[in-house]
């Protein structure tokens, strides 16, 4: 019995140990002029190689009043995403952005089919029928990965200490003008770190 309570306490501090390591790294993103950004996309990779990270259960990003609901929609690569429409009209929602391809020809209700995201970037969805609809589905291929509030602050737990790449991204930034990835170095006792974005109002 002796040998069995040994055991079981190795194994427990074995599973401790490296929760006990997890850093919290805390990111403020502004625009230039200095204010938060709400919905900014804050991505942290290793500076060497990749962390594992699954799909995400289904996503719904819905047609709600001839508008996307939610606007902005962050998954992991291989997440399935269904796009309900509860409007009384019919929508056309399609994206040609280089991430993923598709359309959805002109229905109601919901597809047979959710559309699976297998590559990281961003997508742009837009409607064949109603031009001011607008939304986007950002993938990212790290399990460390938050959305801003309103104070355009975010938190990330659970982060092994070592050397990292810190990036953020907005849809108010115009194509082309996105900043270089921030090298961040994380300690047992966390890290925080500001990102400017040329962003401009949505």
């Amino acid at each position: 019995m002796l040998s069995f309570i040994r055991r079981f306490a190795l194994v427990v501090i074995c599973v401790a140990a490296p929760l006990a390591q997890a850093a919290v790294v805390s990111v403020t993103v502004t625009d230039a002029a200095g204010r938060p950004l709400a919905d900014a996309v804050v991505m942290l990779e290793p500076a060497s190689g990749k962390l594992p990270v699954k799909p995400m259960a289904q996503v719904n990003v819905a047609q709600v009043s001839r508008q996307f609901e939610p606007r902005l929609t962050v998954v992991t690569v291989g997440t399935p995403v269904n796009f309900p429409n509860f409007d009384t009209v019919r929508h056309q929602v399609y994206s040609f952005s280089p991430i993923k391809t598709f359309e959805l020809k002109l229905y109601a209700g919901v597809p047979s089919a959710p559309v699976v995201f297998d590559k990281p970037g961003v997508a742009v969805l837009g409607c064949n029928i109603h031009d001011r609809m607008a939304a986007w589905v950002v993938v990212v291929d790290t399990p460390h990965h938050a959305r801003t509030s309103a104070s355009g602050a975010v938190r990330i737990d659970g982060v092994a200490a070592g050397s990292y790449r810190l990036r953020a991204w907005h849809a108010g930034v115009p194509a082309g003008k996105e900043p270089a990835p921030v090298d961040l170095s994380i300690s047992a006792g966390g890290a925080q770190a500001q990102i400017q974005l040329p962003a401009s109002a949505l």
